[in-house]
């Protein structure tokens, strides 16, 4: 791990970070924007202020490029328009069910020790590596250190991506990756689980044994290192993170939503019944989230489901990640149900407008059914004397 030995200094390396501090104090280099030459120096002395050398520096930053391809990504990020229907459908698909199943027969051992080192389960481990790459056959095909120099050059946000740079020539120092042919996600991710350097440097283990940590090739190495980070986020081992549920016909919807949780025992009274048949969770705060309304799928989430929400903010990725991982450790596919068709994008856009203007905080206008314009419904739901259960359809949008 690199725990074990990222901060080991040399006599000879605080020396170097003493002297570079006193140059840096004299002639402060820009932390971001202007000539490229000038900020790289800057990068590379306080690399070096942070006890690694001046020669892992050099080599992390040799060539190093500005990449317009990068900066276009940055710029014009998808917005998540699809459905919880239809993006589950696509990516809980049976191939990638199969081929899960079979890489936790092929890797059963370091699956075994990640849940008995961090109580990470190994479906959860194996739903976000085929959610990021599909098992590591798409990692893509950015040059990591172009596309972080370009990020923390760029003045938008480089309090996010500097850092995320020195700790690539950390690991460039610690021969655990080259600066050169590494090539990962346009924000800088890398290798099968697809995280940052400054959380490799954290949470990495070295679980194929031979001295270092490389999450790109190794698929040992990324298992253990994600269910490292995972157990970070407060994973608790024994515990579930998501379960499938049937409804009554009637529910205080209002209830529902993520920040609405009330013991799990108290949901079961009202008569959500888990389809597991599984009612040993009830004293765990749970809340019935309902993707697509009380017509669609239904499922009680528990406190684990929040590093979920730490590893991607959005609703629909991650209620389709928990859902993964349930089906690889055993859970049958959901019940679709037949919920009320939801709203286009001018339809959700004209919602949002209309929501706004009531006084409702739904962010920007972008036809996104995001959390803001969730709540949003609810509430106007419950005033208007519908089913406030945050599914946004035309007879709201009528009636508002």
């Amino acid at each position: 791990m690199y725990a074990a030995f990222a901060r080991r200094l040399a006599i000879t390396s605080l020396v170097s970070a003493c002297l570079a501090s006193t140059a840096l104090a004299q002639a402060p280099a820009p932390a971001c924007g202007g000539d490229l030459s000038t900020f790289l120096e800057g990068v590379k002395a306080e690399a070096i202020s942070m006890g690694i050398p001046a020669s892992a520096a050099d080599e992390a930053l040799a060539g190093a490029q500005i990449d317009p391809k990068v900066l276009s990504r940055d710029r014009a990020q998808g917005v998540f328009r699809q459905t919880f229907l239809e993006f589950s459908q696509r990516t809980v698909s049976q191939a990638r069910l199969d081929i899960g199943r079979q890489k936790m027969k092929q890797f059963a051992d370091v699956f075994a020790r990640a849940e008995k080192e961090f109580g990470v389960p190994a479906g959860v481990i194996a739903a976000f590596w085929a959610m990021e790459t599909d098992f590591g056959a798409v990692q893509g095909d950015f040059n990591t250190r172009n596309a972080l120099v370009t990020l923390a050059h760029d003045c938008r946000r480089p309090e996010l991506f500097r850092p995320q740079l020195l700790a690539l020539i950390e690991m460039v120092q610690h021969g655990d990756l080259n600066p050169a042919t590494n090539t990962g996600a346009w924000a800088g991710e890398i290798g099968q689980v697809q995280m940052l350097p400054k959380d490799i440097i954290a949470f990495g283990v070295d679980g194929d044994g031979d001295g270092h940590i490389n999450v790109k090739a190794s698929a040992p190495d990324a298992i253990l290192t994600a269910a490292r980070f995972i157990q970070s986020l407060g994973f608790k081992a024994g515990q579930p993170w998501i379960q499938e549920v049937t409804l009554p016909q009637t529910l205080p919807w209002d209830k529902s939503g993520l920040g609405n949780e009330m013991p799990a025992a108290e949901w079961f009274k009202l008569g959500v019944t888990p389809r597991d048949a599984n009612t040993s969770f009830g004293d765990l705060p749970a809340a019935l989230i309902l993707p697509q309304g009380r017509k669609g799928p239904a499922f009680l989430t528990y406190p684990n489901f929040a590093i979920y929400l730490e590893w991607n903010k959005s609703f629909i990725y991650t209620t389709s990640a928990a859902y993964f991982a349930t089906r690889l450790s055993g859970a049958p596919p959901y019940q679709k149900g037949t919920p009320d068709a939801g709203l286009d994008d001018a339809g959700m856009k004209a919602l949002q407008t209309k929501l706004q203007t009531l006084g409702h905080d739904v962010g920007k206008i972008d036809g996104i059914l995001g959390s803001g314009t969730r709540v949003a419904v609810q509430k106007e739901q419950a005033r208007l004397g519908l089913a406030a259960d945050g599914w946004p359809t035309a007879d709201l949008l009528s009636a508002l």
